[in-house]
């Protein structure tokens, strides 16, 4: 059993299970949950896993941050568990959320997340051109030119991407948005455009407008989509839906696309691009200071991303943004100096291996490793970053600095600085020493670094846990799987069972079956969290073996059987059926094993030794 599928075992257990996913997405450093009950959320539980850095609940999203591995452990939960990417109606999800803002900025989030990979490529691809050029390439050569469309692609087909991923949001047909796609980007439609001359369909004017690179417009047109393919379910006959179904989603959708929706998309952006023109021209300081400072704390709600749209579209109109890049690039190395001030200062080698990693990313432009696991666990640390990121980003405003392409903002990226303006890098400098600079010294000096207290000497309690089958004990040091054998992932024992059935060992509620029946996780009254795993490597078996007796979230009694093994079976196919049990997030000290050689189902296994809560 691989080491990631151990840590997503325990956020779906976390997260209330398969059954409690409405739909699950990721952007570049978290999974995004949207959960049927979020009271289930289980943010404490969430926090203990080591790879976690954080969990939030935002609108109607819940976020587990994992960081750079999140495309990973994504993977690995849409592998093994019956999830589908958004399973959920356009009712279902509006009705979750009633503030309309924030439904609007979580669909903005939830159809942008997803292509920001694509949009850093295409502007990294632009730098590398950029700088091919100061070396000397012809901007007028085939090369140039030939590279220059390649990593111009990834925006003028931006709305292609987009349908793709709001179809997603919006639980309708993924190829039928592309087609509005292609109407809004189709080369005779363009080639209208370009000529200039008025148009109409059938008398209904169409506005003249150029949609390549465009966000608003495909967006909303999927939006409508989406109600007229429910429309077209209602109303087709069975016999023919096959056909008319999809015929009426066309015939209405592109029609109202060019002449309605489209238009509206384009004049929205129009004023966007006016309002953007306005700040630069009148308080161009304004957005870097106010991004430069309080960009932790959209990060923190996972709402940063819900700023793209607007930096996309200046690109698209000026060639350069000021929406993201300079704020964020202060935002960013700001967490990076105060990070690497905690590590200084840090007294344990713990603290300061974690300070100095996340000064490290976040230089790199990832900054949750620092904000979750630095700037937000040491008094002031937060307050250093925000007004040091807010005066560098005042900097980066008063000096004109500009992005030129996407790339989350850090010292590997600064190249998206480079551009037409000579003075534009050196600014991209200045504001990294000011951010770096200035968090650090306030950092070192503001910031409290103290001991942990002292641990409780309140008088312990004990709970006892049954063995859940017959067999011979095991000490996890002997099993042949390194995660296990370590107890990075609990505390606890192992049998090799003698008897089919695995019962459970306390009094418990099943948090967690896993589809293919070889692990359990249970979760007591005061909240202890048992994880039972039956073999090694089992999950191969992808189910024969193994017979689940009891449902998620059903409340279970000290021996009732949880699961029916075909022990026979699972050696006969070379799989080690030993039982293990585990109590999570519990240390090595607290825990009692059975002093005997064997165990039945009345013998008690386990028994956890902990301290009073505190009054």
């Amino acid at each position: 059993m691989s080491d990631q599928l151990k840590i997503t075992d325990r956020i779906m257990q976390a997260v209330g299970g398969v059954d409690n996913i409405k739909s699950l997405s990721h952007c570049a450093t978290r999974l995004r949950f949207v959960l049927i009950d979020k009271t289930k959320f289980n943010t404490q539980q969430l926090e203990q896993i080591p790879e976690v850095l954080s969990a939030i609940s935002s609108g109607d999203e819940s976020q587990v941050v994992v960081g750079a591995k999140v495309t990973q452990y994504y993977a690995e939960i849409m592998k093994n568990y019956p999830i589908r990417e958004n399973n959920a109606t356009p009712d279902a999800a509006a009705s979750s959320e009633k503030n309309v803002l924030k439904r609007v900025l979580n669909a903005i989030v939830n159809i942008m997340a997803p292509i920001i990979t694509v949009l850093i490529a295409g502007g990294l691809f632009k730098v590398v051109i950029a700088i091919m050029a100061l070396c000397g390439l012809d901007p007028k050569s085939v090369p140039y030119l030939t590279l220059s469309f390649m990593a111009d692609a990834a925006f003028y087909f931006l709305p292609f991407m987009l349908a793709v991923s709001a179809a997603k949001k919006f639980n309708t047909n993924t190829y039928l948005a592309m087609m509005m796609a292609g109407v809004l980007l189709h080369p005779n439609f363009t080639a209208m455009v370009a000529a200039g001359k008025p148009i109409a369909l059938f008398g209904a004017p169409i506005r003249l407008a150029s949609y390549g690179g465009s966000v608003i417009p495909i967006i909303l047109i999927v939006w409508f989509m989406s109600y007229v393919e429910r429309f077209a379910e209602k109303v087709a006959p069975d016999m023919i839906k096959t056909m008319l179904k999809p015929l009426l989603v066309a015939l209405i959708t592109a029609p109202v696309a060019l002449i309605v929706i489209g238009p509206i998309g384009s004049m929205m952006g129009d004023g966007l691009y006016a309002a953007i023109s306005v700040l630069n021209r009148n308080v161009p300081w304004l957005v870097p200071t106010l991004v430069g400072a309080f960009t932790p704390l959209l990060v923190m709600v996972g709402m940063h991303v819900s700023l793209l749209p607007l930096a996309t579209l200046s690109i698209g109109r000026f060639g350069s943004e000021t929406i993201m890049g300079p704020g964020m690039l202060a935002s960013n190395i700001a967490q990076a100096g105060a990070s690497a001030a905690i590590a200084v200062r840090e007294r344990k080698a713990r603290g300061r291996q974690i300070a100095l990693s996340a000064t490290v990313t976040a230089l790199s432009g990832i900054t949750e490793p620092a904000l979750y696991g630095v700037t937000l666990k040491y008094k002031r640390a937060l307050a250093c970053v925000i007004a040091s990121g807010g005066l560098a980003g005042l900097y980066a405003g008063i000096s004109g600095l500009v992005r030129y392409s996407f790339g989350s903002p850090g010292i590997f990226t600064l190249p998206v600085f480079i551009g037409a303006n000579p003075d534009n890098f050196r600014n991209a400098l200045i504001t990294v020493a000011i951010a770096f600079g200035l968090t650090f010294i306030t950092t070192y000096f503001f910031a409290v670094v103290a001991d942990s207290p002292a641990t409780s000497a309140a008088k312990p309690t004990t709970q006892q846990f049954k063995s859940v089958v017959a067999g011979r004990i095991v000490p996890l040091s002997q099993l042949d799987d390194e995660v296990f054998a370590s107890g990075s992932l609990g505390h606890g024992v192992a049998i090799d069972p003698e008897a089919d059935t695995i019962t459970a060992p306390c009094d418990a509620k099943v948090t967690m079956v896993y589809p293919t029946g070889h692990a359990m996780g249970l979760t007591t009254a005061n909240g202890q969290e048992i994880l039972i795993h039956i073999g090694i490597n089992t999950v191969n078996l992808k189910g024969r073996g193994f017979k689940t007796l009891v449902e998620h979230n059903q409340e279970v009694k000290a021996g009732q059987p949880l699961v029916q093994l075909d022990l026979p079976l699972i050696r006969q196919e070379g799989f080690d059926p030993t039982v293990i049990v585990l109590l999570i997030n519990t240390a090595a000290h607290q825990i009692d094993v059975h002093d005997q050689p064997t165990v039945t189902n009345e013998d008690a296994l386990l028994t956890l030794r902990q301290p009073m809560p505190e009054a």
